[in-house]
């Protein structure tokens, strides 16, 4: 085949293969999500630019007025393009201030108060913490539920029950109570990150835990395997398929717990701090720029879980 030819056919084949995947879906929802939200931002800031123009005795136009409720400095609802501007100032702009050489300038852009990327390392690390104890205490359940038949009667309704009580309830007086006990900074959000996330994943190793054939039991039964060996051996597998969808759930509710752990306690670093100071001090730009921080975050912890889970996919040879 001739090479113009076959870049024809490759430029023939990328327009369908661009409709099928997410590519396409995705930036359209954006690109609408953008409108929205501009659209949005004219009747939620008309009425301060109202005021603005009656102090200045003046009768804009409707684009003068259009454009003053996008750019207008202490707006109810700034645009992506201001939101954008404050994460940009928030991190490469605390980075380059005062530059003396790349390595302070990476190490203001992580550790000072100002940057927003110090903000999110804060908050990572009690998601994961918590993420990682949320997940080892919901597998160990899930195999003491499914061994034991009392665990399973009397331990079931206690895990149900305990995701109906307000986490922005329980939040602060676990925080006081590990604080008495001198327990202080990523440990007490940890714990309520992980008081969210063992929930997803308790539900969902019970159900894969139990996903074997009642056939493959008996098989086991015949070979006369012991409980762990038939744990490891069918129970184990069977449950990949259900682990890392329930993962993907507990890392975003980790998330949220580590944020919500850090707004009733006067936190003063973490997402959960910017978005109390963005509020107290009528900084919107800041507080939505926070939200979009953890928005963005989710979605990357999120795809580490599914590049773990198609490596894992790929180890037991694409079964899961």
């Amino acid at each position: 085949m001739a090479p113009a030819a076959s870049t024809a056919a490759a430029a023939r084949g990328l327009g369908p293969r661009l409709m099928t995947g997410s590519t396409v879906p995705v930036t359209v929802m954006l690109a609408a999500l953008f409108v929205i939200w501009m659209l949005a931002a004219i009747p939620m800031n008309a009425d301060r630019v109202s005021m603005q123009f009656d102090r200045q005795d003046v009768s804009p136009t409707v684009t003068d007025f259009v454009t003053a409720t996008w750019t207008l400095d202490r707006a109810v609802l700034p645009t992506p393009i201001q939101v954008g501007r404050e994460i940009v100032d928030s991190t490469y702009g605390v980075m380059m201030s005062r530059f003396r050489g790349w390595d302070r300038a990476v190490d203001r852009l992580l550790n000072h108060q100002r940057s927003l990327l110090f903000h999110i390392r804060v908050t990572l690390e009690s998601t994961l913490v918590g993420f990682v104890i949320g997940t080892g205490l919901g597998i160990l359940l899930a195999i003491g539920i499914v061994h034991v038949r009392t665990l399973e009667r009397s331990l079931m309704p206690w895990v149900i029950a305990s995701q109906t009580v307000p986490i922005l309830a329980i939040a602060p007086i676990i925080v006081v109570l590990l604080g008495n006990l001198g327990l202080t900074g990523t440990l007490p959000k940890a714990i309520i990150s992980a008081y969210l996330s063992f929930f997803p994943v308790t539900i969902g190793m019970v159900k894969g835990l139990r996903a074997p054939d009642p056939l493959q039991l008996d098989l086991m039964h015949t070979y006369s395997a012991s409980r762990g060996q038939t744990l490891a051996k069918l129970r184990w597998p069977s449950s990949i398929a259900f682990l890392f969808p329930s993962l993907k759930v507990g890392i975003a509710l980790s998330l949220v717990g580590a944020i919500v752990a850090e707004l009733p306690t006067g936190a003063q670093a973490g997402i959960g701090a910017r978005l109390l100071a963005g509020s107290y001090y009528g900084d919107m730009p800041a507080l939505w720029a926070a939200i979009v921080a953890s928005a963005l975050m989710a979605m990357l912890l999120i795809g580490l879980v599914s590049l773990a889970e198609r490596l894992v996919a790929a180890a037991r040879g694409g079964r899961i």
